[in-house]
């Protein structure tokens, strides 16, 4: 466990997609921490739930895992990009509503939790390439064309990962669940 209380989040992290997205994310910035790129704080990943609990204890990560015991794993793939309404660019992962079933099994699990403190009360399973600041029309366009070229390789989904931010809003791995544990 982190001895450091602060944001945490469960993620499937992406780490091999750095080659792909670094275009984008390594120019990128976030509003919380304009000074450091996205690249630099948190690797590529899908957020399942943030912000999760405070401070996680054993009986935190035992439901976790049961909720994912039944969960096989399964490839993620990313064939599109799109853009929400704030200007925040992604790649959509594949398969969609298996990874929406996944998420509602968490959400499930953690109803004191509400996704995005409850600005989202249905979240949409995506890969962040560009946060709102940086993001809009010319990132799309370009992913789009990236895509059109190569899709970036596809990732293994075999779990959950548990992350903590710190002070200065870097993000670091504490624990990990895997599926049909």
């Amino acid at each position: 466990m982190s001895e450091k209380p602060g944001l945490t989040a469960i993620l499937i992290t992406a780490p091999e997609l750095v080659d792909y997205t670094d275009r984008w994310r390594s120019v990128s910035r976030t509003s919380m921490r304009p000074d450091v790129p996205l690249n630099e704080l948190i690797p590529p990943h899908i957020t399942v739930l943030v912000p999760w609990v405070a401070e996680p204890t054993e009986a935190d990560i035992e439901r976790l895992r049961v909720a994912l015991d039944e969960v096989p794993a399964f490839d993620i793939s990313f064939l599109e990009a799109g853009q929400f309404p704030n200007g925040t660019a992604w790649l959509r992962p594949e398969p969609f509503e298996g990874l929406q079933a996944v998420t509602q099994l968490v959400i499930d699990a953690f109803p004191e939790c509400p996704p995005y403190n409850g600005d989202y009360p249905e979240p949409h399973p995506h890969l962040t390439i560009s946060s709102s600041a940086q993001g809009g029309p010319a990132v799309l366009a370009d992913a789009q064309a990236a895509l059109a070229v190569e899709y970036p390789p596809p990732i293994e989904f075999v779990g959950l990962e548990l992350w903590r931010e710190d002070e200065h809003g870097v993000w670091s791995q504490f624990d990990s669940v895997g599926v049909g544990s």
